[in-house]
């Protein structure tokens, strides 16, 4: 099947279950996970962010339509490579729209690798954009690298915790100008599969830092129909503890909160 076919039908599956998120790998609700594609997996995803609020200052909604796929044949060292194609459907003919194009990278580590209990690893970039036009409202190279930890525990789950650092210029917001060194942050999470319901249903709450516009802390839960396809729901807040100061014109980085629609679509 050809790829234009299938995110045709996966766009469709989704606008009749309802209605973004960054152009991100494989992750949890918002930030990336310890996991990375094996060998010649491939995954398709589309992916609708939602505004609960249509007030001025809630921030545009998101549509993203993107695939990610692994590339080296090791089974204890995975790489993957992805791109997307983001937008905010012109909501406010911003630069971004014009330049819709992003690509990410990840190597990772699995659990009990070197001995047992040793935790996953995980380095990646993403929101590598393709513009720039010198100043803080038009580049799209947010160029966010990250690392990662991961390890699961017994009943508990998965703890992931680790930082970023992206792009001063692209992350400034009004209220945060590049020398305000919001460009960095700490990325946490936890996720599980309920197994005692059922070993399709997955539920995961992340975190991640910064005065920016991705800050945010995101509770989603996804259902596995098969091995192929897989559906989250979840509910993004953006800026949890951001204070608003006279430059932000009393809106958040990251806008008002948001409901988030997630398929995934994976080969073979």
């Amino acid at each position: 099947m050809k790829l234009g076919r299938i995110l045709a039908t996966a766009c469709a599956a989704v606008a009749l279950a309802s209605s973004v998120a960054m152009a991100i790998p494989t992750a949890q609700t918002w930030i990336p996970s310890p996991d990375a594609k094996g060998f010649k997996e491939v995954t398709f995803n589309v992916i609708s962010i939602q505004r609960f609020s249509s007030s001025p200052d809630a921030g545009p909604s998101y549509y993203d339509a993107g695939v990610t796929f692994g590339v080296l044949p090791l089974e204890f060292l995975k790489l993957e490579l992805g791109f997307d194609y983001l937008t905010t459907n012109f909501q406010n003919d911003n630069f971004a729209d014009n330049h819709p194009f992003y690509f990410n990278a990840k190597l990772a580590t699995p659990e009990d690798l070197g001995f047992k209990g040793m935790p996953a690893f995980a380095i990646g970039a993403y929101n590598l954009g393709i513009a720039d036009k010198g100043d803080a409202i038009g580049s799209t190279r947010q160029n966010i690298v990250y690392g990662l930890v991961g390890k699961t525990l017994p009943v508990v789950g998965r703890i992931s915790a680790g930082g970023y650092y992206g792009s001063a210029r692209a992350l400034a917001t009004a209220g945060n100008s590049a020398v305000t060194h919001n460009n960095s942050g700490v990325m946490v999470s936890w996720d599980r599969t309920i197994s005692e319901i059922s070993d399709k249903l997955w539920l995961g709450v992340d975190y991640m830092s910064g005065n920016n516009a991705n800050g945010e802390i995101s509770f989603g839960a996804s259902w596995a129909f098969s091995k192929q396809v897989t559906f989250l729901a979840g509910v993004q807040i953006f800026n949890p503890f951001y204070k608003i100061s006279a430059g932000d014109n009393g809106a958040l980085p990251g806008g008002k909160p948001a409901f988030t629609t997630q398929l995934f679509i994976n080969l073979p």
